[in-house]
């Protein structure tokens, strides 16, 4: 079974380098994806109140075979709920529905400038980190901007950014940005929704080191010293994408993937999406 090594966090805490994100699985499907997850070695779960599934999520928490406290758990507020008030609101809602006291790390899922509450929304955050409701705070799709006004008027800086990263976005201003705040770096939808798989570099590296495409990919994340969460419901993939500990890429293999960088996101814009 593989073991996973921590990313440390600027308030002192700890996160597993390697985590299961649970979007799109099914509410009542969840709890089955995370045992076999924790059967293979995972110890941090990923999900968010607009998933749907922290239910599940719970369930899943709730039933393991390992204890809550070698778990962490991230959800994350949505941007309706934004606001000083509504996100406390929010915040004691995704805890009754995941049946736990506290989350390990809870995120602003998205800055939605348009609705320019993202700074109250982290005022709330602080709240819930001084009363233990959250043991860490941070943000997701936080670009430079966003993250700079929350140092300028908060003076609180988050201990994550969860950005969307892969071989296509690799978003190096950002992840540069963040390493020189003490922001650890997150990477969403890290093989660019299997969009990557089948590229000619990352095949090639695949049989160079006798290891999947997916397993390149996850390795190349582990290697920029990044957080990395991917989501698959199959066993096999599960087993597959945490097995990433036992090989290294070499320095032309990190040139290679480097080039592959074309700025080309899979998902929404932070800057226009609200």
């Amino acid at each position: 079974m593989a073991s996973t090594p921590n990313i440390s966090f600027n308030d002192g805490r700890q996160i597993p380098q390697l985590g299961l994100g649970v979007w799109q699985i099914p509410n009542e499907e969840v709890a089955g994806v995370i045992h076999n997850a924790l059967d293979n070695g995972y110890r941090s779960i990923d999900t968010a109140a607009i998933y749907g599934n922290e239910e599940g999520v719970g369930e899943g928490i709730r039933t393991a075979s390992v204890s809550r406290d070698e778990l962490f758990i991230t959800t994350k507020v949505w941007n309706d709920r934004q606001g000083f008030d509504e996100t406390l609101r929010a915040a004691d809602e995704s805890l009754k529905r995941l049946g736990l006291e506290s989350v390990d790390l809870y995120l602003i899922h998205w800055p939605a400038p348009a609705r320019n509450a993202y700074v109250d929304t982290w005022r709330a955050m602080i709240r819930l980190k001084e009363e233990g409701r959250a043991k860490s705070i941070g943000v997701s799709n936080f670009h430079v901007p966003h993250l700079q006004r929350l140092f300028d008027e908060t003076g609180v800086v988050p201990v994550l950014n969860q950005i969307e990263l892969h071989p296509l976005l690799q978003q190096k201003e950002l992840r540069e940005f963040n390493a020189a705040h003490g922001i650890v770096t997150e990477s969403w939808s890290p093989l660019a929704r299997a969009g990557i798989l089948d590229d000619p570099t990352i095949t090639g590296l695949a049989q160079k080191h006798g290891k999947t495409p997916a397993q390149i990919i996850l390795r190349w994340h582990i290697e920029l010293g990044l957080v990395v969460i991917p989501k698959s419901v199959n066993p096999q993939r599960i087993r597959e994408n945490i097995a990433v500990f036992d090989f290294q890429l070499d320095t032309e293999d990190l040139a290679a993937i480097e080039r592959l960088d074309r700025g080309e996101r899979t998902g929404l814009d932070p800057d226009t999406f609200s």
